[in-house]
């Protein structure tokens, strides 16, 4: 049997040079704790939030579900790329096999889309909510609602399968270990092979083009519906109550895909490496943070059964008041009459 040599052995790992944020080495630990506290507020808010749900019985609805299952991935999200940015602030450069590179490169790209497609299911249950609030509770069933999330996450996870497949051919070019970024993003991953490239640039590029347009197409089709039910409604209170249940998801919504457009479609490619890794930094680190944030602030059911929580955790002498609760909303939805309108202005009051 032939002795296993040197070179064998390092050829069974390729190893990788992540060049991340070097360039700030020089601040010391400022950007390390930083970034640790936004890590830190990011995961614990978002854990927060699906306590507060998990713990709050007026929040088991359709709306509530959903978020959890947002927050969820923004864990996740965030956990897949912080504690290698983390070290880059640390180390600099740093070596990461090729391996470990590809398992980040899929993680990432399968919860970005995801989070696309979670976020038009989310829209087409404000849609059901607002322009159909009579039917509501029989249409968004829970059998609908765990359809629509074990769809999303299997969707999500089997195309980024799929482009991530077609790099298996591949052989990566020779002397070329270098990445010059904090994380394994798609063209930082497809630059270390050699070989024809074009059908994983081509897949990658269609792939990632339909998640992001068109669940962006089917959140602006929900809101066009959302917005002429909300102006048919007489009362200017009304009108305001509706738009309130949408804004934080809308938000979010905002935010997400402003990001994406800053950094895809912005012209980027004569940019400094340090200013394009910047520009990443938006969507990776600073997204996942301002969601719950958005989600405690602008959603008054959400407060309350944060209030709740922390009650729970630290009694007070002090009652908190109640807030209108989702069990409300169906009662007086079942005693409303037929008029969409009128059924329309007993929804909003969620």
């Amino acid at each position: 049997m032939r002795k296993q040599s040197s070179g064998d052995s390092e050829n069974q790992t390729t190893w990788l040079i992540l060049v991340g944020f070097g360039e700030l080495q020089h601040l010391g630990f400022l950007p390390f704790t930083f970034f640790l506290a936004i890590y830190v507020i990011t995961v614990g808010g978002n854990a927060l939030i699906v306590l507060a749900v998990a713990s709050s019985r007026t929040l088991h609805t359709p709306m509530y579900f959903f978020l959890c299952h947002f927050s969820l991935l923004e864990i996740g999200y965030t956990s897949n790329i912080m504690p290698q940015l983390l070290q880059s602030f640390l180390k600099g450069r740093e070596a990461i096999s090729l391996v470990s590179c590809l398992v980040q490169f899929y993680m990432f790209a399968s919860l970005a889309a995801v989070e696309c497609l979670l976020l038009s299911a989310m829209s087409y249950d404000r849609y059901l909510a607002i322009c159909h609030p009579l039917r509501y509770p029989v249409l968004m069933s829970t059998w609908l609602c765990g359809c629509l999330a074990a769809g999303v996450w299997v969707s999500g996870f089997s195309f980024s399968a799929f482009t991530l497949a077609l790099a298996a051919p591949l052989t990566l070019c020779p002397g070329n270990r270098e990445i010059d970024h904090y994380f394994c993003d798609f063209a930082p991953v497809v630059g270390l092979f050699c070989g024809d490239v074009g059908v994983m640039w081509a897949a990658g590029v269609s792939i990632s083009g339909f998640l992001t347009l068109v669940p962006f197409l089917l959140i602006v089709a929900s809101y066009a519906f959302i917005l002429r039910t909300v102006l048919q409604i007489p009362s200017g209170h009304g009108r305001q109550k509706a738009f309130s249940t949408c804004s934080s998801h809308l938000s979010v919504v905002g935010v997400y895909y402003g990001t994406l457009i800053v950094v895809y479609v912005a012209p980027t490619d004569h940019m400094a490496p340090l200013l394009r890794k910047a520009f990443s930094v938006l969507y990776t680190v600073f997204t996942p943070m301002v969601n719950p944030i958005i989600y405690s602030l602008k959603n008054q059911e959400v407060k309350g059964a944060l209030h709740r929580l922390w009650g729970q955790l630290i009694p007070s002498d002090t009652p908190l008041r109640g807030n209108r609760t989702a069990s409300d909303f169906y009662l007086d939805s079942s005693l409303a009459p037929s008029s969409k309108s009128r059924g329309l202005e007993t929804t909003v009051k969620r």
